[in-house]
């Protein structure tokens, strides 16, 4: 063998090692204006960086990370010498070796359109409740399957993914010790079919019970600190313990629309508990989002919750069971007179929409969207009196929504796919539908 091939056995031989060191990822996480995150894991202590460039221009290199057992091997990295509004390639380093991808890998920075341009249209991908077989933990009956779905949504090209809850289905072997409940963020994240949608659409994420512990569990889940540490690690969200009493509620922004992702588990009162005013988001996080809302000049101020918020169903695990915190929270809105709120949430493992009509305000509208690869069941009548009629569905699905429009015309448009992609129905709302 001539010194040639035996360079290019030397070269294959170094990159399989190195691809062979790459557990899940690269995943794009926020987006912001002068910085962005990416995340990767690897399978043992590692040198992880990213080279990232826009077109014709140099590559540039964040700081190298070593992964170590201590952070689950997880690098976050974060490029930082960027330009306002710019899209970007990048590229996967381990151990100074380029571990290419057989996919799209790119970020974008937001763009700066206050006070100079109308501001950019956006779309953006929702779901909940993805659950990723492993035989040896589940049911005698696979509870999930259909991950095709990913490459679906990945397909529509959105700009960002708001994942609402159920992200991930803890199970009995998780629960108890840390080891667990790392082991199936870990076993979830590495899913082949999700890679290529982590690796050029920016994530955001809140939990609901399933990602947080027990079917059903609330504030006396003894591992909530260690579910709340694992959480915050495996994602990339902006902030999180946005209220600043524990938990990964947060808040961002998108263009000209924000977004309050709450968590419905971390203060949340027992489901049967008779204790008067009883908690589901708990009072400090509700007066941290009136605060926000209030703050907030977006057209479009959508908030997001694991379960539904605006059904009146008060079964299974609606904030209609909660009534005293449910009525205080939208009585708190009208009193404010806080324009543009939408709701959007998951859990129920089918996709409806309910809408509230007020005195004097406009409605109150949530978009429950559900399952991503969870199971399903057939249509029946939850009692849900707010449903919008024909604007339900009880199959394996997702959400785009598309903002557009001039800033003092923006409008938003929901469309409800399949799994495969295919168009189930759509859903507009006006900015000024939603105004004083």
């Amino acid at each position: 063998m001539n010194k040639f091939w035996i360079f290019l056995l030397l070269v294959a031989t170094t990159l399989n090692a190195q691809q062979d060191l790459l557990q899940s990822g690269p995943m794009v996480g926020y987006s912001a204006y002068r910085e962005a995150l990416i995340w990767v894991q690897t399978t043992q202590p590692a040198q992880v960086k990213i080279g990232y460039y826009k077109e014709g221009e140099q590559e540039v290199f964040t700081p190298t990370v070593t992964t170590s057992i201590e952070d689950d091997f997880i690098a976050k990295l974060y490029p930082r010498q960027v330009e306002f509004g710019t899209q970007y390639t990048y590229k996967l380093y381990i151990n100074n070796v380029h571990v290419p991808r057989d996919y799209k890998l790119s970020f974008k920075t937001q763009a700066l359109w206050q006070y100079r341009t109308e501001p950019p249209n956006f779309s953006f991908a929702i779901g909940s409740c993805a659950f990723i077989n492993e035989k040896k933990d589940d049911r005698p009956s696979p509870y999930g399957g259909g991950y095709e779905i990913f490459n679906s949504i990945l397909a529509k090209q959105p700009d960002f993914m708001l994942w609402t809850g159920d992200n991930t289905y803890l199970r009995t072997p998780d629960f108890m010790t840390e080891t667990g409940i790392r082991h199936r963020h870990r076993h979830t994240r590495s899913t082949p079919e999700l890679q290529p949608l982590l690796g050029s659409v920016h994530h955001y994420a809140t939990w609901d019970d399933h990602d947080y512990g027990p079917n059903n569990a609330d504030r006396s889940y003894v591992n909530k600190h260690i579910a709340e540490k694992a959480f915050n690690d495996y994602w990339g969200n902006l902030n999180t313990n946005a209220a600043g009493n524990g938990g990964v509620a947060q808040h961002f922004s998108w263009a000209d629309v924000e977004v309050f992702m709450l968590d419905n588990r971390y203060h949340r009162a027992p489901n049967d508990s008779r204790e008067k005013n009883k908690a589901y988001f708990g009072m400090e996080q509700v007066n941290w989002l009136i605060d926000a809302l209030q703050n907030s000049r977006a057209p479009f101020k959508i908030i997001v919750s694991g379960g539904q918020v605006v059904s009146d169903a008060a079964k299974f695990e609606n904030y209609a069971t909660y009534p005293e915190e449910r009525d205080y929270l939208f009585k708190r809105l009208h009193e404010e007179r806080i324009s543009g709120v939408l709701f959007m949430s998951g859990d129920r493992h089918h996709t409806e929409i309910s809408r509230l009509e007020r005195e004097n305000a406009y409605p109150l509208i949530d978009i429950t969207c559900s399952p991503l690869t969870s199971g399903t069941h057939a249509a029946r009548d939850e009692g849900n009196t707010l449903q919008v009629k024909d604007k339900t569905f009880y199959e394996k699905n997702f959400g785009i929504v598309e903002v557009s429009g001039p800033r003092k015309e923006r409008k938003l448009v929901l469309t409800i796919y399949d799994q495969k992609g295919k168009k189930v129905f759509d859903y507009s709302i006006t900015a000024k539908e939603l105004r004083y």
